[in-house]
C-alpha cells in the first residue's frame, strides 16, 4: 500500500475493489463478491460502497488502499507512511484497523512517523543510508537510555556552543526557546532536567552515534 495512490474517476468503491479483485486472480464471481463485501465492511466502508473513491476523504481513501492490498488474501503488506495527513481521529482509526490485520497478517510499516511505531510495532528498525544499524522492540531499545537523556531550554544564540561541549542529540523550539535534549550518563551542567527517553530520543541517539562512527 503506497502513501497516496490514484483512482478511477467515477466508479464506485465497490466496482473498483471488484476489478482491483480480477486483476489478483480473484476469478470466481462469488468468491470475488463475498471478498469485496467483507473488506468493505472490516475497514468501516461498507455504507459508502456505491460513491465513487475519488471522493473519499484522505483517511477513507487509506482505509479503502488497505482493503485493495488484502485482496486475495496475501501474507505480508507493506505500507507506507499510512497516517501522513491524517487528522488524529482518522489516525487513531486507521492504526487501530492495522493492528486488527496485523493479528492474521505480517505487516511491514515503512515510516517517520515514530508514534505509529511506538503504537504498533512489536518490532523495528532503524535504517541509515540503506543500511539496518540497529533493530529490537522497541520499548525494550528506548529503556536503554534510562537515565541519559538530559533537557533544558537555552538561548538559540547559544546553541552551536552546547552542540561543541555536549552530545547534543536533537533540538526542538519552544516558546520562542531552544531544548535542546543531551545524551549523557550524568547531569551535564546546572540547569539540565533529567527526563524520560522516549522513541524519539532513542531514534535521535542512534543516528547520532552511527555518525560518529562512520
Amino acid at each position: 500500500m503506497p502513501q497516496e495512490f490514484g483512482v478511477y474517476p467515477k466508479i464506485s468503491a465497490e466496482k473498483l475493489l471488484n476489478h482491483l479483485a480480477v486483476l489478483k486472480g480473484v476469478i470466481h464471481k462469488k468468491d470475488r463478491k463475498e471478498q469485496v463485501t467483507a473488506l468493505l465492511q472490516q475497514v468501516n466502508l461498507y455504507q459508502h460502497r456505491k460513491k465513487a473513491v475519488y471522493t473519499f476523504s484522505g483517511g477513507m481513501r487509506q482505509r479503502f488502499g488497505i482493503a485493495q492490498a488484502l485482496l486475495a488474501n496475501p501474507k505480508l503488506i507493506i505500507v507506507d507512511e499510512p497516517t501522513a495527513g491524517l487528522d488524529p481521529e482518522e489516525s487513531n482509526r486507521f492504526l487501530n484497523l492495522l493492528s486488527e490485520i496485523g493479528e492474521n497478517v505480517i505487516v511491514i510499516l515503512s515510516t517517520h512517523i515514530v508514534e505509529d511505531v511506538r503504537d504498533l510495532c512489536q518490532e523495528m528498525a532503524i535504517l541509515s543510508n540503506g543500511k539496518i544499524i540497529i533493530q529490537g522492540n522497541p520499548a525494550e531499545l528506548v529503556n536503554t537510555l534510562e537515565g541519559k537523556i538530559w533537557s533544558k531550554i537555552i538561548s538559540k544564540k547559544d546553541l552551536q556552543a552546547y552542540k561543541s561541549t555536549f552530545d547534543v542529540i536533537s533540538t526542538k523550539l519552544v516558546a520562542g526557546k531552544t531544548q535542546i535534549r543531551v545524551l549523557s550518563n550524568a547531569r551535564p551542567e546546572e540547569g539540565f532536567e533529567l527526563i524520560t527517553a522516549n522513541l524519539e530520543d532513542f531514534y535521535f541517539t542512534t543516528l547520532f552515534k552511527n555518525k560518529l562512527n562512520s
